[in-house]
């Protein structure tokens, strides 16, 4: 039993060692292939001058904007009520 267990794993590293993996480089004059690196896979550049508050800008506005959203039919509800009623 430990001997055939000894000889299924000197197998399989045997195995594990005679595969060779191999890539090819990507070609950059297909159209299907695209440049790689830092920064290559986002849809903006954060290295220009004014990516600072583009970015603050685009998070504030999509994190406020579910708040603006949903607050605004309330304004005018409240406005009609009397504050007497509110109040009781």
């Amino acid at each position: 039993m430990i001997a055939a267990s000894a000889t299924r794993a000197r197998l399989a590293n045997a195995f594990v060692t005679r595969r060779a993996f191999t890539t090819t480089r990507a070609q950059l004059a297909s159209p299907y292939h695209y440049a790689e690196g830092p920064r290559s896979n986002i849809p903006f550049n954060p290295k220009t001058k004014y990516f600072f508050f583009r970015y603050w800008g685009f998070m504030i506005a999509g994190f406020g904007a579910p708040f603006a959203i949903s607050g605004k039919p309330t304004r005018p509800v409240l406005r009609r009520c009397a504050p007497s009623r509110l109040l009781s």
